[in-house]
């Protein structure tokens, strides 16, 4: 199975198997069968794409219920950060974050559920983010949490000054105070 599990439930790293040769590569970058094979069945409605350059951080977002995404994200080229921070209240992982690098060359994609904040930073000296989504986007129900929060406390591999935020991201709310109307289905 190309699933590996997280320390958080229902946050999946999904490795495609790579078939390389001397002409290149192939791989299939999703499968709704191999997914529903982990149970995920989730319908995506919305593809996604973004270029940044090294240092900009995008993030943490997400969107509130009933306009909640769950999203599969991957890097087409360069390298990228990517983190997930578990916002269901009740969860036993609640304010938990997962991180990893996902980059061209890895190939690896983060299956992030409904009930997450989202964020990466680029590692590389561009990248190209490309995400899928079970939702489409509500300019009413969109939300954040700051990246730099101290009671996430999360290591974005670089420093302060070598990341770029927007201006709205940096007026983004800390965990705490973000609205948030999500529960975890399991306490």
């Amino acid at each position: 199975m190309p699933f590996i599990d997280t320390p958080i439930a229902g946050l999946f790293v999904f490795e495609p198997k790579i078939f390389e040769d001397a002409r290149g590569y192939f791989f299939e970058s999703f499968n709704a069968n191999t997914f529903a094979e982990k149970n995920i069945n989730t319908n995506f409605v919305q593809d996604n794409q973004s270029k940044s350059t090294y240092g900009v951080l995008r993030g943490l977002h997400y969107q509130l219920a009933p306009f909640a995404q769950a999203k599969l994200v991957r890097v087409i080229s360069g390298e990228v950060l990517d983190v997930a921070v578990d916002i269901r209240q009740y969860s036993p992982t609640y304010g938990q974050h997962f991180s990893v690098v996902l980059s061209a060359e890895n190939k690896k994609q983060l299956y992030i559920p409904r009930g997450f904040a989202h964020g990466f930073v680029v590692l590389s000296e561009t990248a190209e983010f490309f995400y899928k989504c079970d939702n489409y986007y509500s300019k009413e129900h969109d939300a954040g949490i700051r990246f730099d929060d101290p009671a996430l406390n999360i290591d974005w591999m670089l420093g302060a000054d070598a990341i770029l935020v927007s201006e709205k991201d940096n007026h983004l709310p800390n965990f705490a105070e973000a609205k948030n109307n999500f529960i975890a289905l399991e306490k």
